[in-house]
């Protein structure tokens, strides 16, 4: 397979198998650094033309970042299996991010850091080495220049880890004069001016050593007025005291050795047999006890910090890993704050064994909790102990835990936030996530082997994405697979597969191997109004929902009871105002919904959370295609449902994209219940959204849900404008036979309705429907009559619509004076609505009308005019086409390479939009371009 690797840490560069490829001017290039900056996720257009032009972009800037990316997609091989894609609102770059060479840094600088020193120095070595000088050397952008910045400051921070390593393993001598020349580059900087004072020590330098040391105080105290920090203070008391071997590669000096009878705890747990990924966290930790000030609290919490998150483990992991930084001892306490079987721990028995800990006599300590706490912190001043205080439940629980001196270290872990510990006690957050799906199939193979793993890949992708990346679930299947060798790992993934059952699969038969047991535990610890809105959470199926979708639900503001649930880590706040829900909590919450709350309390939820979609979604709608004929919501609003109004065009289309995922399924939920208008009026109002988006399939799998439920109650209405949909989509698609199929049951319907507006949009459609048959003798009498029926109901905007379709009939018969005529009434009447995407379509129809007529400039003028308006709205499908009719127009003016030029543009939408190979439009570029397939 073609590798194509890409390069920014110098200048930006791009190799296919190794030769270079030629990425074009230097906006240009702009572009595809930031894209690469952000490989593999999309970044706006927005954000594009910030990166390349900053606060002064071109008047057009989206049309000329389009030119870019096309000719970005060009220079890049047709055989490599990555690529520019349109994505959302803006363009990602799929590539390997190991072929991105930004990437493979922080990567190979992540792992030096959670690995033991050999490994850790080959793999900053590999890193440092990836450098080829300033990154984005040839950008001269306000972007470029703050990226550049933000880079230089990670290869530092690399490059003095790696000094720090290389000293540790006995590199001082061959450090020297790298040693030398960074301190004199960054005359303030602490860390490099004491790696050159320890390396000169060591190598037999004393007195050198010494007068560097002189020297950065000197300049610290004549340039900011401070003195050195107590790292530095503290190597310089070593040189003093002959703490640091002078000739010796010793990372640390020994620790004294007690005086006799003085008790130096060793209480940390084993480490965890098995450990995979953190790299950042155990990163953020070693920052954390490096750091100035405080108390030195470092506190291990979790993004959806639930148990089985991997909290423990890696506290363990770090402790046991850091163990010589801590001479005077390692206490360990589990605070039982969400314990399966136990009550948490009183803070009097806490102090106590704590103090036990530290060697006190047990007769000696005191009765009341601030004596302990006194004691407490008198025997644990100026020690330099670690203290694990492992699951705790809150802050009041901690606060009097923690020493009174900075020499000591705490971690805390919790599956709340504890953020009183945070604002009143300077604590670092390390946030904790599930592991990726890499990481988590490398924690199978740990437990299960290689032989297992790789005798049943495809079962083992299951294991990984039904365990969702939670640890804990990852090592109950483990167990389980362990356990019983015979079993294949398929049927385990098989009980994982129904979300009914998955909760059952992973329960390794105790309290500690139990996944419901654990999530029990903080489901208990709730308050009775956060529990509630947990459990009926379980009722809304989206990736993550937001507050008035939560207060729809509960029927009441719902803002307390969230905010509980995130700080006990059950929920996650992953965008501002969005709430998500892990798959693993969804299932325990929709077990704890059917066995507290009634069918009736559950079916008024439903009911809330549907009315909040519905309403919404068509007042989106509206705004979205503003002259569009509006449906009469019937359902009324339910009681505590809370609707949201969006202000404008923009908003509207935002919230429609935000709740794209979670409306497919209401109309899905609501067909099930029963609720038959609720589904076919929100599939009605978040048709015009998915047909901009060419999102075809998914407009046909909501009208057929609505269309079923519409039949299964009688709604003959339902039923019409389903039909009709269906219709539309189906002609989008080709399905010409199977569009005037459901076209023939929606004008039956209208007229057994007697609705004059559902037949004379049956009528409209019909024209569509022989329009694409060329049958356009009938196409243009359904055309006449819905234009009859439109104006008698006063219908401008559907009018303009008929028009434009009357127009273009007459254009097929050659009736080019009808057809002019009928397109700028067509172009006037929509631009009198206010109607850009309207005005868009009918001056594409008046530009056909005109090539058709021979008069290919004024054609090709409106096609223009056409293209700006499709822009705007963002119809990239109608773009395309209307390129197509551009360049044909090209073509006949006889300018080829202006109409292949044209032709491409439109083929480059396309791929964007990843349209299918049998595509109409892609079928006629295919014709133009002389190819016979896709690119």
């Amino acid at each position: 397979m073609l590798r194509v690797d890409f390069g920014v840490l110098g200048e930006i560069c791009a190799w296919a198998d190794g030769r270079a490829i030629e990425l074009g001017p230097a906006r240009q290039r702009s572009v595809l650094a930031a894209l690469l900056v952000k490989v593999n996720q999309p970044v706006s257009l927005d954000q594009l033309t910030d990166c390349v032009w900053g606060e002064d972009p071109p008047r057009r800037p989206t049309a000329t970042l389009q030119s870019y990316l096309s000719r970005l997609r060009t220079s890049l091989p047709a055989a490599w299996d990555g690529g520019i894609r349109r994505s959302g609102g803006g363009y990602l770059l799929r590539a390997d991010e190991s072929a991105v060479d930004l990437h493979r840094f922080h990567d190979l600088r992540d792992r030096a850091r959670a690995s033991d020193d050999a490994t850790a120095e080959r793999l900053y070595e590999q890193a440092l080495d990836l450098w080829r000088g300033e990154p984005f050397a040839d950008l001269d952008t306000s972007w470029a220049r703050a990226q550049r910045h933000v880079l230089q400051g990670e290869r530092l921070a690399a490059r003095l880890a790696y000094h720090d390593v290389r000293l540790r393993r006995g590199g001082h001598a061959a450090l020297l004069g790298t040693l030398e020349s960074l301190a004199a580059e960054h005359p303030l900087d602490e860390r490099p001016a004491a790696q050159l004072i320890l390396a000169l020590y060591r190598s037999g330098r004393q007195g050198e050593a010494f007068q560097q040391y002189e020297r950065i105080r000197k300049r610290l105290a004549a340039d900011l007025g401070v003195d050195p920090g107590p790292d530095l203070r503290l190597l310089h008391h070593q040189m003093l005291t002959a703490a640091v071997a002078p000739a010796h590669a010793e990372p640390a000096p020994a620790p004294t050795p007690p005086p006799a009878g003085v008790v130096v705890p060793r209480q940390l747990p084993a480490p965890p047999p098995v450990f995979v990924g953190r790299p950042r966290e155990l990163a953020t930790l070693d920052d954390a006890l490096t750091g100035d000030g405080g108390d030195r609290v470092a506190m291990i919490s979790a993004i959806g910090g639930y148990g089985g998150i991997g909290k423990t483990w890696l506290a363990l992991y770090w402790a046991h890993h850091h163990v010589d930084r801590f001479p005077d001892g390692q206490i360990y306490l589990d605070l039982r704050g969400f314990d399966a079987a136990n009550a948490p721990m009183p803070v009097e028995t806490a102090l106590r064994l704590l103090i036990g800990a530290l060697g006190a006599d047990p007769a000696a300590v005191p009765r009341r909790p601030e004596e302990q706490t006194a004691l407490y912190r008198s025997l644990t001043a100026r020690k330099r102990l670690l203290i694990v205080l492992d699951n705790a439940r809150d802050t009041a629980q901690v606060v009097p835990l923690l020493p009174g001196t900075p020499s000591c270290t705490v971690l805390v872990t919790s599956r709340n936030q504890l953020p009183g510990l945070i604002a009143g006690h300077d604590a670092r957050h390390v946030p904790l996530d599930v592991l990726d799906a890499a990481e988590a199939r490398r924690l199978l193979l740990h437990h299960l082997g290689p032989e297992r793993i790789d005798a049943e890949p495809e079962a083992v992708a299951a294991l990984v994405e039904r365990c969702a990346g939670l640890p804990l679930a990852l090592s109950i299947i483990a167990a389980r697979a362990l356990m019983s060798p015979w079993l294949p790992l398929a049927s385990l993934a098989e009980e994982l597969r129904e979300e009914s059952t998955r909760l059952d699969a992973l329960d390794a038969g105790e309290l500690s191997a139990d996944l419901r047991t654990v999530f029990a535990a903080s489901y208990r610890a709730l308050e009775p109004e956060a529990a509630r809105l947990f459990r009926l959470l379980a009722l809304h199926p989206g990736p993550d929902l937001p507050p008035p979708a939560a207060a729809s639900l509960m029927g009441t503001d719902a803002r307390r009871p969230m905010a509980g649930l995130v700080r006990a880590h059950l929920v996650t706040e992953q965008a501002p105002g969005r709430f998500a829900l892990h798959d693993l909590l969804r299932d325990y919450a929709a077990e704890r919904a059917y066995a507290e709350d009634s069918e009736a309390e559950r079916d008024a939820a439903l009911r809330r959370l549907l009315d909040h979609y519905l309403h919404t979604a068509h007042a989106a709608a509206l705004l979205f295609y503003p002259n569009r004929r509006a449906i009469q919501l019937t359902e009324p609003l339910a009681p505590g449902a809370v609707p949201v109004v969006p202000r404008d065009h923009r908003q509207a289309a935002d919230w429609l994209a935000a709740e794209s995922q979670a409306l497919l399924w209401a109309v899905r939920r609501a067909a099930d219940a029963g609720l038959a208008t609720h589904a076919w009026q929100l599939a009605w109002s978040l048709a015009d959204y998915l047909n901009r988006q060419g999102r075809w399939q998914d407009i046909l799998t909501t009208q057929q849900a609505a269309l079923e439920a519409a039949r299964d109650q009688g709604d003959l209405v339902g039923q019409c404008r389903a039909h009709q949909t269906i219709a539309r989509t189906q002609l989008r698609l080709g399905r010409h036979d199977d569009a005037r199929v459901q076209l023939d049951h929606a004008l039956d319907l209208s007229t057994r309705l007697g609705d004059l507006a559902l037949q004379a949009r049956a009528n409209h459609s019909l024209t569509m429907v022989f329009s694409a048959q060329e049958r356009h003798g009938e196409a243009l009498a359904h055309a006449q009559r819905a234009l009859e029926l439109y104006r008698d109901l006063g219908d401008k905007s559907s009018t303009a619509d008929i028009l434009n379709s009357v127009g273009w009939e007459h254009a097929e018969l050659g009736h080019h004076r009808e057809a002019i005529d009928h397109c700028e009434q067509a172009v006037a009447l929509y631009e009198s609505l206010g109607d850009p995407y309207g005005q868009a379509a009918a001056l594409d129809s008046l530009g056909y009308a005109l090539h058709r007529a021979g008069d290919h400039d004024r054609a090709a003028g409106r096609y223009r005019h056409a293209l700006r308006l499709f822009r705007e709205v963002g119809d990239r499908v109608e773009e395309a086409v209307c390129l197509v009719n551009l360049g044909d127009t090209h073509r006949s003016a006889g300018d080829e390479a202006a109409a292949r030029r044209e032709w491409q543009a439109a083929l480059d939408i396309l791929d964007e939009l990843d349209r299918p190979g049998d595509d109409p439009v892609r079928s006629r570029l295919a014709a133009r371009l002389g190819r016979t397939g896709d690119r």
